[in-house]
């Protein structure tokens, strides 16, 4: 590959959500010298990335309150992108409101249906119906258009300042360190070693023979590899075919991953590299 892919610091970063999402954060915090496009769903973002119309993309794929994106781990082993970088989002929930309004106007506050989870008590609390929406600046959007004290949003500061509301409640998250972590995905794979601390990301899928997963991931343990993430799903919505992804700490390269991986490939039918990348500092 060409070193310019994981060096970009220019260009155009898509992501999942409208202007203000905590996708649109994610970027400004990890390619802060890019462009950013808006995209409607995570295809979007991932063909906007294939066709060239984007240089990279911005995917959440987990939450330390709500758990993984399942959309994104389906997406991911077939989007024929590579993982080239984290990122970590510190997600502050504010309650968004119309000029004037109070939180006990508050009726509904709309959503992302990932975000709704993470203030649950907030909104138990103050006997506020939880709406589902497909982004929260999305949401956040709609509370400035509909002009009702009774509609708020749930969203970032960002979204705040973007669409002209008032902050009725900061910081409203069940958890203190609710975070999520987003990938940086990019057409061409770089798997140079860019970090001391590197992480690789892959999926496989275990031969059809007894005991066959235990056996594949003994080489992780006997060689001493650290595994931050082992999490399944199916494939072709079939309940007898199961994949897995994985996050282990390493480079291929490195003497006991390689060993690891030689000897996972033995009880597979299939193994696919995401991405090789830094670990980010934020994983503390």
């Amino acid at each position: 590959m060409s070193a310019s892919v994981a060096d970009t610091r220019s260009g155009l970063i898509s992501f999942q959500g409208e202007p203000g999402a905590y996708s649109h954060q994610a970027c400004a915090q990890a390619r802060p010298g890019m462009e950013v496009l808006p995209c409607g769903t995570f295809e979007e973002v991932v063909e906007s990335v294939r066709d060239g119309r984007a240089d990279l993309g911005m995917l959440a794929v987990e939450n330390s309150t709500y758990g993984r994106v399942a959309d994104v781990h389906s997406l991911l082993p077939n989007s024929g992108l590579h993982i080239i970088d984290e990122t970590f989002v510190r997600v502050h929930v504010n309650l968004l409101g119309v000029k004037g309004a109070r939180v006990a106007d508050v009726r509904e506050a709309h959503g992302h249906v990932v975000i709704l989870p993470q203030c649950a008590g907030f909104l138990r609390e103050h006997n506020i119906r939880g709406v589902i929406s497909s982004d929260n600046a999305k949401a956040a959007r709609e509370a400035a258009e509909a002009n009702d004290p009774s509609h708020a949003a749930l969203a970032s500061e960002l979204a705040a300042e973007i669409y002209g509301l008032d902050v009725l409640a900061r910081h409203i998250e069940d958890h203190a360190n609710n975070t999520t972590r987003f990938l940086v995905m990019s057409r061409d794979p770089d798997h140079r070693r860019r970090a001391e601390k590197m992480v690789t990301t892959f999926t496989f899928q275990v031969r059809n023979i007894p005991a066959a997963l235990y056996k594949a991931l003994g080489g992780f343990a006997t060689n001493g590899v650290n595994m931050t993430k082992l999490e399944s799903y199916m494939v072709g919505g079939h309940f007898t075919a199961t994949a897995f992804y994985a996050d282990v700490e390493g480079h291929p390269e490195d003497p006991a991953l390689a060993r690891a991986l030689e000897e996972l490939s033995y009880f597979t039918t299939e193994l696919n590299i995401l991405g090789v990348y830094p670990a980010s500092g934020e994983r503390r």
